[in-house]
């Protein structure tokens, strides 16, 4: 089951590195923005292809060297997974080093074609458009909280029967593999992760919200309509996986109390079923949805437009990867290459947002 489990991660992180180039907005290349009329350029079509050409071989041939590494032998859980980590930091890798090189690339050829250089450029605001967002209201991701308090709560019933070694963390199939004495603290850390990771997507939710509504110059309607539905989707998909999270955090909590409940298909399951589905979801995010609801189909025509672009602002994109503008408000912002968002890292209230949450868990994790 370890071995299905890595197959299916390699297999998705093929198929999306491989995918990546072609769901993102027309007027981004490799973190680079492009101006409209020269979105087709054949030297960045054929760059995508190559881009998506290598990493599909590169990702097929460590999918076919893990499942052939394992053929035929008896192997520790343990060196199948430090396999499977080392061949998916492998592909990963290689991608990231085939975007760092044409990311390149498209700087140079923007910078000899002198692509904008005779436009004027122009950054549109659209006071009504917020009106029209549909993002869930935040008060929801609330609801997934208040059920890991009330499971605290019954923790706290239940302290008297639970066992004198509490696990925290289960392995690949699902059996805990590590444990630690039970105390009051300790039969509560796996919640209060999970609580801590609720928040966190709370506040993600709150300041996406916040963020700005980033309308194209040249089809004003279109991306209006693409970004609304953008924001929509996305806000879905963060609370999807915030009801899986707690879901699953819930399902090993109740399974600890009562352990009379464990049953070793079910815990290998569980987690295999939580995978699955956050692996489909994200799939249906990015082919639905595309980078700033760029695949999203739009049945306006939006006038034409000429002698104008986008604002330029590649110079707040560090390698066209980290966002950084002091005198940006908006604390998260689209990325510029892959699906979602990234924070603002001029901001400090991102960094809050992201990085006290990770010291939390850790410092839980160490207590335990």
């Amino acid at each position: 089951m370890i071995h299905l489990l890595f197959i299916v991660i390699i297999g998705f992180i093929v198929i999306m590195q491989t995918s990546i180039p072609y769901l993102l907005k027309r007027t981004i290349a490799f973190g680079v923005s492009i101006p409209e009329g020269h979105t087709d350029d054949p030297s960045i079509a054929s760059y995508k292809k190559i881009y998506a050409i290598v990493s599909s071989i590169v990702g097929i041939a460590g999918l076919i060297a893990y499942v052939s590494w394992m053929s035929g032998r008896s192997l520790s859980g343990e060196k199948v997974v430090l396999a499977g980590l080392f061949i998916q930091f492998s592909i990963l890798f290689v991608s990231m080093a085939l975007y760092l090189y044409f990311h390149a690339k498209v700087i140079q050829l923007k910078r000899a074609k002198q692509w904008g250089a005779n436009l004027k450029q122009v950054r549109i605001v659209d006071l009504e458009a917020r009106a029209k967002d549909e993002m869930l209201p935040s008060y929801l991701y609330i609801i997934p909280m208040l059920i890991t308090i009330g499971l605290m709560i019954y923790t706290g019933t239940q302290y008297h029967l639970m066992p004198e070694r509490i696990p925290t963390h289960w392995g690949p199939n699902g059996q805990p593999d590590a444990f630690t004495e039970k105390t009051p603290f300790s039969v509560i850390a796996t919640l209060l992760i999970a609580l801590i990771i609720q928040a966190m997507m709370l506040m993600i939710n709150v300041f996406t919200k916040k963020s700005g509504i980033r309308i194209r110059a040249t089809k004003r309607q279109t991306s209006q309509i693409q970004q609304l539905s953008f924001r929509k989707y996305t806000s879905w998909f963060l609370f999807l996986t915030t009801v899986l999270i707690t879901t699953l955090f819930g399902f090993l909590q109740v399974t600890t109390i009562h352990a009379e409940l464990e049953n070793a298909m079910l815990m290998m399951a569980a987690p295999l079923v939580f995978l699955v589905i956050i692996l489909l979801a994200t799939a249906a995010y990015a082919f639905k949805v595309g980078q700033s609801g760029s695949r999203i189909e739009v049945q306006v025509e939006d006038d034409a437009i000429t002698g104008i672009t986008d604002f330029d602002d590649d110079r707040f994109w560090k390698f066209g990867v980290f966002y950084m503008n002091k005198n940006d408000p908006s604390i998260f912002v689209e990325k510029r290459f892959g699906i979602g968002w990234t924070i603002n890292f001029g901001n400090p209230i991102g960094y809050l947002i992201l990085f006290v949450p990770i010291l939390l868990i850790l410092a839980i994790s160490f207590l335990v």
